[in-house]
């Protein structure tokens, strides 16, 4: 009887990959279903020319039909080779992997970065990741494989650096120390919504600037606590594959050999790191000559059709923006090269891509993992649903009579609830903005304000969807390092390790947001949450 009641008890565990793919055929039928049942919805965008609404009806692609089946055959590989975190994360993965090949990154973490306190660890990583965001969203692909494999090496369980660096990213997505690649793409349409009200109004980039820049100092310190306080503890420790395989061996050690070749690593890895060191600062002095505009041969970097700086840094053909990966993974590759023949770790470059190589041998699972959500979101875009939910929670905001607090906490938590479908700032932007701005103004709140609102409740549920595209970057990495490979991390696992997190985050978002509203402080230069 105690056998049967085990059994009974036994949990199982579907793989995300599985899971995803039933999501994928869930989104195709329910597509189905819903174009069925002419499922549709209208949102407004403004005409700059007319200066009016133009109503713009979106319905259900049903995906089971003949077209629906063909976009999902035909565009497979399009989804694949097109999704935004597969060619971040291959990227940043060749520069960790060759400067975690040549022992650059062991070396540095075991001599610089193990001194640093537990806690001061967790901040800088969080105020990193909370940064990163001013260009998009590379956060995901660097600082998650990198916190792993250097939380692994300090002795610190990687899934806690994985949770930490994607929580860092994830919910405090938007704000920064400067302004950035979110200004230019939510400017537009809060200065064309706000023209409805008010033709001389003006959005500056840097109209939230003192709030971001606010904002992510109290991320980082409550995102600390949390993770130290509530997540690490739940979380664990990690035991290494040696500390499982560990068997009573003794050996005769000389210690005046030992002693001597202690003394000549030790001397090998500082010339290393010299080498390293040089070769970074010589890589970041070039790196920042290129976005220096005006000067001979400067400005590689920059996109010159623009008129302001901020634009030519992060517009939409930005060269810094597309190209930041890549430089970052240079960054690592040169200073791992430095290393590698400083230290004398590895001696040509064939054990150089040797060692490289063996770091990809754990990541087949990752790209089939890929590959499975690229699908998915891919079918659940084409799909419109995300689309239609945000415009009926934006209509819902339209038909109530609000002002003041309510009015910021209820757009606040709608744009929210929206975003767990529609996870793109913009596309929310583009469909709220028209209801939202004008609403905001007429009750004496300013049009900037009303952009903050959009940023806060954005950031609030950012990572706490699998329609996060770079979800899957996080998730993939729990599984690869996940001792317990027949316990996978499931999607319902994951985002229950971020939970604690995720709430905690929600509520400082809310009391920041409406604290900010009712004291009155500059959410800018020269800009104030009221007109």
């Amino acid at each position: 009887m105690k056998d049967r009641k085990k059994l009974k008890l036994k949990k199982f565990y579907f793989h995300p990959i599985t899971m995803f793919l039933v999501l994928t055929l869930f989104i195709v039928l329910l597509s189905g279903l819903l174009s069925l049942l002419e499922v549709q919805a209208t949102y407004n965008i403004v005409n700059v020319n007319t200066k009016e609404l133009e109503p713009t009806l979106i319905t259900v692609e049903n995906m089971l039909s003949f077209d629906g089946i063909k976009f999902i055959i035909s565009n497979a590989a399009k989804n694949f080779l097109s999704f935004g975190p597969l060619g971040m994360l291959l990227l940043s993965l060749i520069g960790i992997t060759v400067a975690e090949g040549t022992g650059f990154i062991e070396t540095f973490t075991r001599r610089h970065l193990s001194k640093i306190p537990k806690t001061t660890m967790t901040f800088l990583v969080i105020f990193v990741a909370i940064c990163s965001s001013l260009i998009n969203e590379v956060g995901y692909a660097i600082l998650i494989p990198l916190m792993a494999l250097i939380y692994f090496i300090n002795n610190r369980n990687p899934i806690l650096g994985i949770v930490t660096a994607f929580c860092g990213v994830a919910f405090g997505y938007g704000v920064s120390i400067f302004v950035g690649s979110m200004e230019v793409s939510l400017m537009s349409y809060t200065r064309d919504a706000a023209i409805l009200i008010d033709e001389t109004t003006h959005i500056a980039l840097t109209s939230n600037l003192i709030f971001i820049m606010v904002v992510t100092i109290i991320l980082s310190i409550v995102g600390t606590i949390v993770i130290e306080k509530v997540v690490a503890p739940k979380i664990g420790k990690y035991k290494k594959d040696e500390e499982f395989a560990k068997t009573e061996t003794y050996k005769v050690i000389n210690i005046e050999e030992e002693e001597q070749r202690m003394i000549e690593k030790d001397k090998y890895e500082k010339k290393g790191l010299r080498s390293a060191l040089i070769v970074s600062i010589i890589v970041l002095i070039v790196f920042i000559y290129s976005l220096i505009p005006n000067l001979p041969f400067s400005g590689m970097l920059l996109d010159m059709n623009e008129q302001t700086y901020v634009n030519q840094l992060f517009g939409e053909n930005s060269y810094f923006q597309d190209g930041f990966t890549y430089l970052v993974s240079l960054v690592f590759i040169l200073a791992g090269i430095a290393y590698g023949f400083g230290s004398k770790t590895v001696k040509n470059d064939k054990e150089i891509i040797e060692n490289a190589s063996k770091k990809f041998s754990n990541l087949g699972s990752m790209f089939i993992l890929i590959f499975v959500v690229a699908q998915f979101i891919a079918i659940f875009r084409k799909s419109n649903i995300g689309m239609i939910v945000a415009a009926w929670l934006a209509s819902l905001l339209e038909h109530m009579t609000l002002s003041g607090i309510p009015l910021v906490l209820i757009s606040l938590i709608l744009i929210a609830l929206a975003n767990f479908l529609l996870t793109s700032p913009a596309s929310k932007w583009m469909i709220f903005s028209p209801i939202m701005v004008p609403m905001f103004m007429q009750s004496n709140i300013s049009p900037q304000f009303a952009q903050i609102v959009l940023r806060a409740g954005d950031s609030m549920t950012k990572g706490f969807t699998p329609l996060l595209a770079s979800f899957v970057i996080y998730i993939g990495y729990l599984n690869i390092y996940n001792l317990h490979k027949d316990k996978p991390y499931t999607i319902k696992r994951s985002l229950g390790m971020i939970t604690p997190y995720f709430i905690v985050i929600s509520i400082t978002w809310i009391l920041i947001v409406i604290g900010w509203y009712i004291i009155g402080l500059p959410i800018g230069p020269g800009v104030s949450p009221t007109i």
